[in-house]
């Protein structure tokens, strides 16, 4: 008969109770926000609403579709028929208050990643523990540690609730903030091994979005490797296909109707909206001569969603969440229509690898850099726009600037993993034939 240790369920009360008041105090913030004067600014930003995810465009589309129009009929609206219809019941639920939906789904995404990160952390705990023979006698710093399970969920957490950049989002009515509650259910149902669940999140991100399509490898491998289950990993794979045809399906009104695909994938894929954001395809393509275009635009979009998926599966094979957070930062940067949204969703999974942090050399370089860029982006969009003393080329160094960043952080993130790797089965000694060595990335 086993005996309960009341000391152990007083932290587990307590840690609960932070749980809650965390979420709490993230959902007043964004509300307090939302009633402010400031939230029509927020908005009309460019950093936080693109072509692709305004909320304005959806609020027109939903009006336009009410009337019997077809939204798809202009340039108007780029979001699916089945995104609308999410969206439109969404709101019923919440009976049209805008602040408290797009509120409690961010909250709800903070929830679901918490619980994402605490299973991951755990099982990579577990990990460790099993193969802990093979690793080399003075490595014990470089372990994870029991004490600290819950604290990287938590920190997981935090970093969702309170970051600037999914604040900014959900203040500003961005669908973006639809799109982390689906990858974060997606990531939720791959950790936990629910196959079905998986293919079926991963399917909805996909018809939004498009370029999470490629993450189906990752799951793929997550459910083969860490669950041990090529059957569930089929199983996914299946799910995703069944379910992104009968989206298709649904969206072409039984196929009777493909006129949306111009305005979503079309746009997504040819870029014909050059609207200034935190990308780089805007500026390129606006300088780009006509007949260069297409050329360009194959290789934008090979380099942002099929070009890195095959060398970083092969060599990240066995720790799928660390890829499927890489493939998410190459989107994120590379991607024609990008947002702070995007970057807030993949910051708030970096507490997951504080193991790895002792092994990364770029984190204050990488922090600068987002600061200062972060900062500056408002200012000289208001300078180029309103103030006419400064140009297209001040911007877009920022935004050039904020892509170098993240690029600095997946490639530290990255070689922090292949360093700890090597440590834990040469240890920690850094001499070859007697002499001090370094170890660095080609």
């Amino acid at each position: 008969m086993s005996v309960k240790n009341p000391v152990d369920e007083e932290v587990k009360r307590a840690s609960i109770a932070q749980i809650v008041t965390t979420c709490v105090i993230g959902a007043i913030i964004r509300c307090c926000l939302s009633f402010s004067k400031y939230q029509s600014i927020i908005a009309n930003h460019v950093e936080i609403s693109t072509p692709l995810n305004s909320w304005k465009r959806v609020s027109e589309g939903l009006y336009l579709l009410s009337n019997n129009i077809n939204p798809y009929s202009g340039d108007l609206l780029h979001e699916t028929p089945f995104s609308l219809y999410i969206y439109r019941n969404v709101l019923r639920l919440f009976q049209g208050r805008i602040e408290y939906m797009f509120a409690t789904v961010d909250v709800l995404t903070g929830m679901i990643l918490f619980f994402s990160a605490k299973k991951y952390v755990e099982e990579s705990y577990k990990e460790e523990i099993v193969n802990r023979h093979q690793y080399a006698k003075d490595v014990s710093s470089y372990l994870l540690k029991p004490d600290k399970i819950f604290l990287s969920p938590y920190y997981v957490l935090l970093a969702y609730l309170f970051n600037p950049f999914t604040v900014l989002s959900c203040v500003g009515y961005s669908t973006t903030v639809f799109h982390n509650f689906f990858l974060s259910a997606m990531l939720f149902s791959m950790v936990h091994g629910i196959a079905v669940i998986c293919g079926i999140f991963l399917a909805i991100c996909a018809s939004i979005s498009f370029y999470p399509f490629v993450l189906i490898v990752p799951g793929f491998l997550y459910f083969k490797n860490v669950h041990r289950s090529v059957v569930k990993a089929l199983v996914s794979l299946k799910t995703f296909l069944a379910v992104s045809v009968l989206i298709v399906v649904m969206c072409t009104n039984y196929g009777k109707d493909f006129s949306y695909l111009s305005n979503v994938y079309g746009c997504i894929l040819t870029v014909p909206d050059l609207q200034p954001n935190t990308g780089l395809f805007w500026y390129f393509f606006t300088e780009m001569f006509d007949h260069f275009r297409e050329l360009f635009i194959f290789a934008f979009q090979i380099n942002a969603s099929v070009l890195y998926l095959i060398p970083l599966s092969i060599k990240f094979r066995k720790q799928p969440f660390l890829l499927t957070v890489a493939i998410l930062t190459i989107i994120s940067i590379f991607k024609s229509y990008p947002s702070i949204g995007d970057v807030g969703f993949i910051l708030s999974l970096l507490p997951c690898f504080r193991h790895l942090f002792r092994c990364s050399q770029q984190g204050f370089l990488v922090g600068v850099i987002m600061l200062i860029s972060t900062s500056l982006a408002p200012i000289l969009w208001y300078l180029w726009i309103y103030c006419n003393s400064a140009n297209a080329n001040f911007y877009f160094g920022v935004t050039l600037a904020f892509a170098i960043a993240q690029i600095f952080l997946l490639t530290d993130i990255l070689f922090a993993q292949v360093k700890r790797e090597f440590v834990l089965k040469n240890g920690t000694e850094k001499k070859v034939d007697g002499e001090e060595s370094l170890l660095y990335l080609e």
